[in-house]
Parts: C-alpha cells; sequence; structure tokens
C-alpha cells in the first residue's frame, strides 16, 4: 500500500510540474527580441583587432543603447552607441540596426577620441538566449590636432539575452 501511495504522490508531482511547465511556456514571451544582453564583441579591420565585453539595452522596441570595453594593439577603448533597429517580418529574430556614437581610446601615453557609425545585422536565436551580431563600424579619430578615418572596421558579437 505505501509503495502505492508513493508511486501515486510521484506521479501526481510529475502532472503537475509538466502542466506548470507548459503554462509557462504559453505565457513566456517569444525570445525573439530581449531588453538586455551581454557578452563579447570582437572589433576587426585596419589598425587591428580589439576584443572586448559588450552590452546592449533596449529602451523600446526600437531603441538601444550598446557599450563596450575593448582591449587590443596596446590600447584600450570605451565607446558608446545608440542604434535605430527594426525587424524583417519574414525572419522571426532577425533585426537590423543604424546607428553612432563617441568611443575614447587610451594607450601609449595619449588619448584618441573617435566618432563611430555602426550599421548591421543582429539575429536572436529563437528559444534560445543568445544573439548574433555584425556590423560596418566605420570611425573618424581626433587627436593631437589631427584626424583620420577608418572605413574597413567591423565588429562581430555574441550575446547572452535577457528579458
Amino acid at each position: 500500500m505505501k509503495k502505492r501511495n508513493n508511486l501515486l504522490k510521484i506521479m501526481s508531482l510529475a502532472a503537475a510540474c509538466m502542466l506548470a511547465i507548459n503554462l509557462s511556456a504559453q505565457t513566456e514571451p517569444a525570445l525573439s527580441s530581449y531588453r538586455f544582453g551581454g557578452g563579447i564583441l570582437i572589433d576587426v579591420g585596419d589598425g587591428g583587432t580589439m576584443v572586448g565585453p559588450h552590452v546592449k539595452y533596449f529602451f523600446d522596441s526600437n531603441n538601444a543603447g550598446e557599450a563596450a570595453l575593448l582591449f587590443g594593439r596596446g590600447v584600450t577603448t570605451v565607446q558608446g552607441i545608440y542604434t535605430y533597429n527594426l525587424g524583417f517580418p519574414e525572419v522571426d529574430g532577425l533585426k537590423w540596426n543604424i546607428g553612432a556614437g563617441p568611443g575614447v581610446s587610451f594607450g601609449s601615453g595619449s588619448t584618441l577620441f573617435s566618432l563611430m557609425g555602426t550599421i548591421g545585422l543582429e539575429y536572436v536565436v529563437p528559444n534560445a538566449p543568445f544573439a548574433l551580431a555584425v556590423d560596418w563600424r566605420p570611425r573618424f579619430y581626433i587627436y593631437d590636432s589631427e584626424t583620420y578615418f577608418e572605413a574597413a572596421r567591423f565588429g562581430l558579437g555574441l550575446r547572452y539575452t535577457f528579458n
């Protein structure tokens, strides 16, 4: 009799768990969009490769802010970017974005200021908390009364996303 009661309790608990999982899956918003994501950014192109932590926060469904702390080629760079994001209705999870923002680079006893534009694509993996991003990020540098432009800069990012 005890074994039968234990089996009944286990089966009831399993059924309750399955019901709870099913109900939460139905009320959980789709992961094709997210509110906050953090991960790694690889910035490559003319002038070398830089790598570091990267975050993105959506203020609403279209407007987001990004920040990165990048290391490489003897330089540390801090940058912030505003992006405007729009989806492709045909492809769940795929968005394009355009934006711009400032940056500051420190290294070799000097400080450089930069303005960066960006245009790219971001794909949020369906039913997984990951986003992949690729973008073109040309940069205009200002330092010691001189300026120069790097057109061949590209970013590749991987973020873990949170709703």
